[in-house]
């Protein structure tokens, strides 16, 4: 099993681990509602060090990454991140991911460069698809073991970390990055990105100052009782915005328009993998669709789960599932055949057995207003 450079110190902070993606990985520490009230209400930091990072850089650095993604990433400029996915040639997706576009400052005369952070879990998938496409003029470079990486956050992030830069943080719009000195640490990229819908801000620096980062980040913070979040707090975040967890709502057998990622697969863009399928796919109309929902009896649904109609007839399933701790009610995410999407349409899961009635609400779940 893999550790990432903290993970001593989250052993140290008596962190509940357990195996995740191939790493030994902090689950939890104080508690997973605590861990994220802290988040949705403060500042909490989580260790993603086990995220994976390629460097896509080269004179055809660009039609590399249109033909493998599936968003338009001749519209990023650079300091700009892009949400994307990467389709797997036979209607599904072989990984979820961000693609950064980087400055200059990476790139000999003529050249361009992305970061391209796909999930750790899929490392290994994700670099042979990708070099298996690549018949362009252009160099792929995995720097996964060599690159810590922290999100700080929180509504209170910028109060957290700003002492320890001369980056004006507050500038950085939303899906933006700079790169500048944090705790003293030179070219760490810093990125308003995250996993939570509470704001906050994602740190890439060189794999021997995570330590160093994290501790003065806890330092700076401490004074806005700053916490330490696992993976547990960043599943509960994340459904309650309705963010996809790859392995769960989406995989090599959905597709981005099924899953309701239409937005980031830009069908006009020209030619990319699965283009002509998912411009045929979208012409003739899907069959399901990923939906959320909530149930008001206090019964969390799980993955696999039976999603059934009022009459009982078999519709979907669920893929992830959790008990809101904002809403103090269980929320899901499931595929459900396409009369069913509507929200406010009535469904049952089935649970041990029984059927418990749930609604179907279009995510988020929180923040309606």
């Amino acid at each position: 099993m893999k550790s990432t450079p903290l993970t001593e110190k989250h052993i140290a902070l008596g962190a509940k681990m357990a195996e995740f993606a191939g790493y030994n990985m902090p689950i939890s520490y104080s508690g997973i509602k605590e861990e994220h009230f802290a988040v949705r209400q403060g500042v909490g930091v989580f260790d993603v060090s086990h995220m994976g990072e390629f460097i896509v850089r080269g004179k055809e650095a660009l039609n590399l990454v249109q033909k493998v993604t599936s968003n338009d990433a001749s519209k990023l400029a650079h300091g700009d991140v892009q949400y994307s996915c990467l389709p797997n040639g036979k209607g599904g997706i072989v990984d979820d991911l961000l693609v950064y576009r980087l400055g200059d400052d990476m790139c000999s005369e003529g050249e361009q460069a992305f970061m391209l952070v796909v999930n750790a879990s899929n490392i290994e998938k994700d670099w042979n698809w990708i070099s298996a496409h690549n018949t362009f003029d252009t160099r792929l470079i995995n720097i996964s073991e060599h690159t810590g990486l922290l999100a700080v956050q929180g509504p209170k992030a910028i109060a957290a970390l700003q002492q320890l830069t001369d980056v004006d943080l507050s500038a950085i719009r939303y899906y933006n990055f700079t790169k500048g000195s944090v705790a003293g640490i030179n070219n760490v990229l810093i990125s308003a990105t995250g996993y939570t819908g509470a704001g906050g801000f994602e740190l890439y620096c060189p794999e021997e100052f995570t330590v160093r980062l994290w501790d003065a980040i806890f330092e700076s913070g401490a004074h806005l009782d700053i916490k330490p979040a696992g993976l547990g707090a960043r599943d509960t975040l994340r459904l309650e915005m309705g963010f996809c967890l790859y392995g769960n709502d989406i995989d090599d057998t959905t597709s981005p328009l099924e899953a309701g990622l239409g937005w980031i697969t830009k069908l006009q863009k020209g030619d990319f993998i699965d283009g002509d399928y998912l411009r045929k796919q979208k012409a003739e109309g899907l069959q399901r669709k990923l939906v959320g929902f909530t149930l008001q009896e206090r019964r969390v649904p799980r993955h696999d789960y039976l999603i059934e109609d009022l009459e009982g007839n078999e519709i979907g399933k669920v893929t992830s599932g959790t008990s809101s701790p904002t809403l103090d009610m269980p929320v899901g995410l499931g595929y459900v055949k396409m009369p069913f999407t509507k929200e406010g349409t009535k469904i049952n899961i089935v649970i041990g057995g029984k059927r418990f009635e749930a609604t179907v609400t279009n995510p988020p779940f929180i923040n309606k207003d």
